[in-house]
């Protein structure tokens, strides 16, 4: 029989995917009803102070960016790692890439290996992902991925720009008011214009 306790924090586990230990502990399950919790494989640790119900199985991907979402609430995904969840890139960066202000103190862990970017509002257009249906991460949108892009290509790239615009423009996830939109907000209308002209 589950006592109450321990459903509360399974229920919380299950409604937000990953939940800190102090969430938990709001709930009741704090100190040795946690251990509990762990030793009987109702609750998951996956880091330090993070935990999951066991049915989510193995950590993979998405569960890290999860994990960082709830360990550096102002992070904001970005570039190279914004590409790879708004699916419109063929890389596979080694490095997760988060936005942080100027004036952030810079995240510090030692995996997932981190690329940290100073940017002077990282909030900036910004839309939330969903992951596995439960957690929200914060995500440059499309249009302003793209944007950073060029204007940080001499760290990523030209051609991983040009690439990530044909591809959100073929499938029709980007308008191109939005380009134009997210250029001039960056400060890059200048650069893209040879390139959004040439797709219409």
């Amino acid at each position: 029989m589950i006592l109450k306790t321990h459903q509360a924090a399974v229920n919380l586990a299950r409604a937000q995917g990953i939940v800190r230990g102090r969430d938990l502990a709001k709930v009741g399950a704090s100190g040795a009803t946690l251990q509990r919790l762990l030793q009987e494989g109702i609750l998951v640790r996956v880091n330090r102070g993070l935990y999951v119900a066991p049915y989510r199985g193995k950590v993979g991907e998405p569960d890290q960016l999860a994990q960082l979402t709830i360990r550096y609430p102002n992070a904001v995904f970005c570039l190279l790692t914004a590409l790879q969840i708004h699916g419109i890139t063929t890389q596979s960066p080694h490095e997760v890439w988060i936005a942080i202000s100027h004036k952030a103190r810079a995240p510090s862990i030692n995996y997932p290996p981190l690329r940290i970017m100073r940017f002077s509002d990282p909030t900036l257009d910004v839309v939330q992902v969903c992951i596995d249906g439960v957690i929200h991460i914060p995500v440059t949108s499309i249009a302003k991925t793209i944007a950073d892009c060029f204007k940080f290509r001499n760290k990523i790239g030209l051609d991983v720009a040009l690439e990530a615009l044909r591809d959100a423009w073929q499938k029709q996830k980007v308008t191109m008011d939005e380009l134009w939109a997210a250029a001039g907000d960056c400060r890059v209308a200048n650069v893209m214009r040879p390139y959004l002209e040439s797709l219409v």
